[in-house]
């Protein structure tokens, strides 16, 4: 099995929205800022400062991760998904080192993500990567009822 990880490419779009849709559609459903993002990646997260990266197995996309910048100092993970049938291979690690190592090469100072209590293989993740719970900020997800951050 030949594993990589990549940087955005247009070419991936539709896999970045397709596997986000498929997480989204099996715990939650698909709300208006999800759609606002899928319909905005370029001009939002890639020509804003930001990143996404895909998992790449055998030349197939099973998955995904954006990085947003908020501003020089702050950025958030986001969209983090991974095809069903390849969980359990700890890809979600490869797409969160890649994620930490990219905000650290952009000198910022904290990672912060949103998510949800019911989500507890994600939140497993966050945490062995050293993100602690802090309040919870304004979000524009109906969905969030935890926020993490990660100080760099």
């Amino acid at each position: 099995m030949n594993t990589k990880i990549i940087s955005y490419s247009p070419q991936y779009k539709e896999d970045f929205i397709r596997l986000n849709k498929a997480w989204l559609e099996k715990y939650f459903y698909v709300e208006p800022h999800d759609l606002e993002t899928f319909n905005t990646i370029e001009s939002d997260i890639i020509n804003n400062g930001g990143e996404i990266f895909f998992c790449i197995i055998d030349d197939k996309p099973v998955g995904t991760v954006a990085v947003i910048k908020v501003n020089d100092k702050l950025y958030e993970l986001a969209k983090m998904a991974v095809d069903e049938n390849y969980q359990g291979l700890k890809l979600s690690n490869l797409l969160m080192e890649a994620s930490i190592d990219f905000v650290k090469k952009q000198n910022a100072e904290k990672l912060f993500l949103v998510s949800n209590r019911i989500l507890k293989t994600a939140l497993h993740l966050y945490l062995k990567y050293n993100f602690v719970e802090v309040p919870m900020d304004e979000t524009d997800y109906d969905r969030a009822d935890i926020q993490m951050e990660l100080i760099l």
